[in-house]
């Protein structure tokens, strides 16, 4: 596996210089959820717009043909009454060399009992139109439409049914049904449907490249903003660490004579010193945020066994846990091998095993196991300790977050701790889940690809994660 080789090719080049701009991959979330956002009020519009038109035109264009059909109906009843049914239902059948009829309407004449009248029988009437369903719906209403599909080339006939009825006495004579072709109608509406798919398709198309493009410029100010913000950070706690040390130094060489100090004073300089420790853990805390959100923490690449890596935090965290009388648990069922930095990975590691002893019970029990699934490596932080409601699992991971302000305060914590182990966790391409269970205890999982997989997706196709790689990759 030549890593190095494949970490030259230009469009990774281009992308690892993305992905090492400050902030590129909080920011080029943003722009596509922005775009999609207006893709989809867009997208909403048009749907609205067009399914308004198309119910409208729906409705617009078969109305003249609807009109024409009801006031022919009504003079064939009157010819039927007037002059003789046999003048009323005469048709205008097409020639012998069409099949298609010659008059722009159609009539097909039915008795009392919904029976069509022999004389239809013998014209050239396309066959869907001289079925008798409209002509007995009308018989129980008294009028009556609908719409038939006659085959090509005529197409869709519109159909209206008018009774006859019987001018002596109450009864009915018959039925006239009356159709026009309302195949122009339909090409018009499939050509507007065609229409506006093709428009609406086209339009969200340039919504979105014109989306991502103002997305971007919208964004740029924020971008900037969040940029001057992370330097200010990361120089104030830069700067904010030396004096921290000199005061903490200063108490320190003060404690030395405590005999010579008065009781109250030598407890102000005991408080100094811890306020000096906790501020100095602080700003260490900020200052590596700040860098692991701008990409500028240093990271070394190479094959880790995560398992070494676990075993060392708990090496570290042991006087810790004597301390609060917790046991340290190990459950090594495989020993994964991943890519990363160990010095950033031994800090996430260590982060959730202080979480784990510091919020336990006193003989708690913190187990911490390392497995393989599905080609990802997998490493897991539990405890017995009093465990986090529901209400506070969607926060958890957010900075200076607190379940108890009060307990974390007297614990030493900053609320940075899991941010820290989550962004570490980002960068190298894997994801850290949290489950806990009020009374029980907390579970931490860290998800990481193992190395075997980057080797294979470097043979096929770059993997996300590895966008930001340098190319000293051993």
């Amino acid at each position: 596996m030549n890593m190095e080789r494949l970490s030259r090719w230009p469009g990774r080049q281009r992308k690892s210089r993305f992905a090492r701009q400050p902030g590129a991959a909080l920011f080029q979330g943003l722009r596509v959820r922005l775009t999609l956002w207006y893709c989809g009020v867009l997208g909403a519009a048009l749907i609205l717009f067009g399914v308004f038109l198309y119910v409208g035109a729906q409705h617009i264009l078969p109305a003249p043909v609807e009109g024409e059909a009801a006031i022919r109906a009504h003079g064939r009843v009157n010819q039927w009454l007037v002059i003789s049914p046999e003048r009323a239902c005469s048709s205008f059948a097409p020639p012998p060399e069409t099949s298609a009829p010659s008059a722009p309407y159609m009539v097909a004449c039915f008795d009392q009992n919904g029976q069509l009248l022999p004389a239809n029988t013998t014209l050239r009437l396309p066959l869907a139109f001289l079925t008798n369903s409209a002509a007995r719906a009308a018989l129980k209403t008294g009028t009556a439409s609908d719409i038939v599909d006659a085959g090509s080339p005529i197409g869709h006939i519109y159909r209206y049914a008018q009774v006859v009825p019987n001018p002596i006495g109450s009864g009915i004579q018959g039925v006239i049904v009356i159709g026009e072709s309302i195949e122009p109608q339909e090409t018009a509406l499939s050509a507007l449907l065609f229409l506006l798919l093709g428009v609406g398709g086209v339009t969200l198309l340039g919504a979105g490249l014109g989306g991502l493009f103002l997305a971007h410029r919208a964004l740029e100010p924020a971008r900037l903003a969040w940029t001057n913000q992370q330097r200010f950070i990361a120089d104030a706690s830069h700067e904010l660490r030396t004096p921290l040390t000199l005061l903490r130094a200063d108490a320190e060489v003060l404690l030395r004579s405590r005999k010579k100090l008065e009781a109250e004073d030598a407890m102000l300089l005991e408080d100094i010193v811890a306020e000096a420790n906790h501020m100095a853990n602080l700003a260490n805390n900020m200052l590596t945020l700040a860098r692991l959100d701008s990409n500028a923490a240093h990271r070394e690449h190479e094959v880790l066994n995560l398992a070494d890596v676990a075993q060392a935090g708990i090496r570290r965290v042991q006087a810790l846990a004597e301390q609060r009388k917790v046991s340290i648990q190990t459950e090594i069922a495989a020993r994964p091998q991943v890519i990363g930095d160990q010095t950033l990975l031994g800090q996430a590691i260590l982060a959730l095993l202080d979480n784990a002893i510091k919020y336990n019970r006193p003989r708690g029990k913190v187990s911490i196991s390392t497995t393989e699934e599905q080609d990802q490596a997998l490493l897991k932080v539990s405890d017995t300790g009093i465990g986090i409601t529901a209400d506070h699992l969607p926060h958890l991971g957010e900075r200076f977050y607190r379940v108890d302000k009060a307990r974390s305060r007297e614990a030493g914590g900053t609320g940075l701790g899991l941010s820290i182990a989550r962004s570490i966790v980002t960068a190298h391409g894997g994801t850290l889940t949290l489950t806990s269970v009020p009374g029980e205890g907390t579970t931490v999982a860290i998800t990481l690809p193992l190395a075997r997989r980057i080797a294979i997706g470097n043979k096929q196709a770059l993997p996300e994660h590895t966008a930001s790689l340098p190319e000293r990759v051993p």
